[in-house]
């Protein structure tokens, strides 16, 4: 009896000591987010421009570093393309990035969106290569000349489809006012054939790396991108600067309209990116918060090194109506 009474506390303590040690604590928890990040997973749709292909895929890398479980499905193409695919195609998107913020208002509000936020900036540019002809004597005074010369190919994309393509147009329109040369406008539209045309401009790509083109209308942030070389156009005609504003209205390009058969017209301004999330996104939380982080410090680094400056702050015309979590970064 005595030898029992000795024993089993003994036991008791042993086996309590291997159940508190086998036992999880809270400190031996692994959370798989950082503190006060909300634990994120889905898909996100994402229609932008063609132009911005290679900044959304370091966007999309960025973001699932953050955020494992999320995945993404972009789809690239001209601006107004892009948003014709959710108004008059109905199909479904968390979210739609313009090269042209005007395309979200003209198009998708207010019956398809409610908001429109301005985040980037770019400018007009010639790209070309080693391949070009007369690469070697080409620059910022003589390009229209270069590109008249018999034999030289060049284009842009379609102006129904993508900015771009009505930018190259009015660079053109600009380029005869700001050098003094009547009837340049013609002449540029004149040597540039339908088939120099495609719908959106990063297609010029491969035409101008297999020597098919000579030059492109590009933005520059493309070029950058592809190591492509680049003409810098006169601030005067390339569409970046804001003290220009005036004279970039004089350029007025005739661009399909809202409804089937109608057109409108587009008038020369700055280039300037827009993003909204449209009313049909399956997942609008997520693409929330992929617009945050496009618009933090993160997402405005990214853009920045890939040759497109970001708006800093970002720039609303309604701000009320924005989502509030989307309110305090933007002006």
């Amino acid at each position: 009896m005595k030898r029992r009474t000795l024993w089993t506390p003994i036991a008791l303590m042993i086996a309590l000591a291997v159940v508190v040690g086998c036992s999880p604590t809270p400190q031996s928890a692994s959370p798989t987010v950082a503190p006060g990040q909300p634990s994120l997973e889905g898909k996100l749709i994402i229609f932008h421009a063609g132009s911005l292909s290679v900044p959304i895929k370091a966007l999309a890398e960025a973001f699932q570093a953050r955020y494992p479980d999320v995945t993404f499905e972009t789809e690239a193409s001209g601006s107004r393309e892009a948003a014709r695919k959710i108004s008059e195609l109905g199909r479904e998107a968390d979210i739609m990035m313009s090269a042209d913020y005007t395309v979200i208002d003209e198009l998708l509000i207010p019956d398809f969106a409610e908001w429109n936020i301005r985040f980037a900036r770019n400018r007009l540019v010639i790209a070309y290569t080693d391949k070009s002809k007369y690469a070697d004597e080409i620059n910022a005074d003589n390009w229209y000349e270069i590109l008249l010369r018999e034999g030289v190919v060049y284009g842009h994309s379609d102006p129904d489809a993508d900015p771009c393509g009505y930018r190259t147009l009015m660079v053109w329109q600009l380029a005869e006012k700001h050098y003094g040369v009547p009837g340049l406008n013609a002449r540029l539209k004149e040597h540039c054939p339908p088939e120099n045309v495609r719908p959106k401009s990063v297609e010029l790509i491969a035409l101008l790396q297999s020597g098919d083109m000579d030059y492109a209308f590009e933005y520059r942030s493309v070029a950058v991108q592809h190591d492509l070389k680049f003409i810098e156009l006169p601030d005067e005609i390339n569409l970046s600067q804001v003290e220009y504003a005036d004279f970039y209205k004089q350029a007025q390009v005739e661009v399909s309209g809202k409804e089937p058969g109608t057109t409108i017209t587009k008038s020369g301004k700055p280039i300037v990116y827009g993003v909204t999330i449209p009313k049909n996104a399956p997942s609008p939380d997520l693409a929330l918060e992929f617009v945050k982080f496009l618009l933090g410090p993160e997402g405005q680094a990214i853009m920045e090194q890939m040759g497109q400056p970001p708006i800093v702050p970002p720039v609303a015309d309604d701000r009320d109506a924005l989502p509030p979590a989307l309110r305090p970064p933007v002006k």
